[in-house]
């Protein structure tokens, strides 16, 4: 067995084990994915939106938290960072007419989330704190159905359904597809205590835990994913309420796309860093999320070097062949080189394949969206054959910033 062949088949039994894992996962457990405690009381619960330049979005979401069916809602807390533009103003008269919201500005820019996170967060006297990003949407009753999971003294956090707003463009398809299926694996990762990011458009903690932790990680810059990390290293466990929906607006460019999402991986390459001792140690922490986060990156780097090395040698075989047959007038190919005898590589590709469309169906299937029309199917294959490629591309880059410290938030 040549080395190519080695490397070809751990690559398949790694993708193999996480595909059949979340498979068995499901079959397991699909009739709990959308079971969620309602409050055992009311519990107290303020929200913190930290805010930049958000002109354009701020008031909706402060409207769609007021809509909010959930009683024990208190305040919304909403942190201008110092915005050049007329968001303190909408903050301020959103403020003004409703009691709930209280308009908070940061001393001077934190130029970052987290900064205005942990602002808010020293004003909230509430035994939840919830986040929500400035562009983003929670639906009337996801609050709601989100709280009850705090009946269990264990749980430190809840985290959402995030689903893609505004899907004109054909980047915002591929993302809405996108954000489906990681809300579905998060969902999955629930059952056996392995979610390891509570997302910004909507997540809520328990006070006395997130204080324990000192708030957020302002020196990463996927706050986010960190904290998360540090509630399963105490002990804590995280929940998702399939349920509750909150849409949020996502980049309609591909450098604005670009942008994000090394951001997101330099932040998921420092939590690692951060909390690389916990390996195989520390619970589910070390012995699943860390691991899960490795080969996940190690799957799609791998992926894209066996692609590019099979383009290259063929392409310079393919020249050398041809160029030798032009020379010594020999044909290039002949009937008895042609082998038809299936291949087990090729067979094991076709099956990764195939998994994979199913789990990208079932994922799409449990949705439940009726807000938005059925993805089509060139998107979807534009998914699964060009965008995601991007991925293993995208994360070199952010290897080569992070090693370069070339990165802000």
């Amino acid at each position: 067995m040549d080395w190519l062949t080695g490397v070809y088949l751990a690559y398949s039994f790694i993708a193999f084990y996480f595909l059949f894992l979340f498979i068995l996962i499901y079959i397991q457990n699909r009739s709990k994915l959308y079971e969620y405690e309602e409050p055992k009381r009311n519990y107290s619960l303020s929200i913190v939106v930290p805010c930049y330049n958000e002109e354009k979005s701020i008031e909706g979401t402060i409207k769609a938290l007021l809509n909010s069916d959930y009683k024990g809602l208190k305040k919304i807390f909403v942190v201008d960072d110092c915005s050049t533009d007329n968001s303190y103003k909408i903050i301020k008269k959103m403020a003004a007419r409703h009691p709930k919201v209280v308009a908070l500005r940061t001393p001077k820019n934190t130029g970052k989330a987290s900064g205005a996170k942990n602002y808010g967060a020293k004003f909230v006297k509430t035994e939840l704190i919830g986040f929500t990003d400035a562009d983003s949407y929670p639906k009337k009753d996801s609050i709601r159905k989100m709280v009850g999971f705090f009946n269990d003294s264990q749980v430190g956090a809840v985290t959402a359904m995030v689903l893609v707003k505004k899907r004109d463009k054909f980047i915002e398809k591929l993302q809405a597809i996108e954000y489906k299926i990681i809300a579905f694996s998060r969902k999955l990762l629930g059952f056996i205590d392995s979610i390891y990011v509570t997302p910004g458009p909507l997540a809520i903690y328990r006070k006395s835990a997130f204080d324990s932790v000192g708030g957020f990680d302002e020196k990463n810059l996927t706050e986010d994913i960190e904290i998360t990390w540090h509630f399963v290293a105490k002990g804590y466990k995280i929940k998702m309420s399939l349920p509750s929906k909150v849409y949020t607006v996502v980049p309609d460019n591909l450098k604005t796309w670009f942008k994000q999402r090394i951001r997101w991986n330099i932040g998921g390459i420092q939590t690692i860093n951060k909390y690389k001792k916990t390996f195989m140690k520390v619970g589910m922490l070390g012995k699943f999320i860390l691991p899960f986060f490795v080969f996940s990156w190690i799957i799609g780097l791998t992926g894209l070097l066996i692609l590019a090395y099979r383009f290259i040698r063929s392409a310079i075989v393919q020249y050398l062949s041809t160029t030798y047959s032009i020379q010594t007038h020999t044909a290039i190919l002949t009937l008895r080189e042609i082998n038809l005898t299936p291949n087990i590589l090729v067979f094991f590709g076709l099956m990764t394949l195939f998994m994979s469309l199913s789990f990208t169906a079932i994922s799409l299937i449990h949705s439940r969206e009726k807000e938005f029309k059925k993805h089509k199917w060139f998107e979807i294959l534009s998914y699964m054959f060009a965008y995601l490629l991007a991925y293993p591309i995208l994360l070199i880059v952010s290897f080569y910033k992070f090693i370069k410290g070339k990165y802000s938030w």
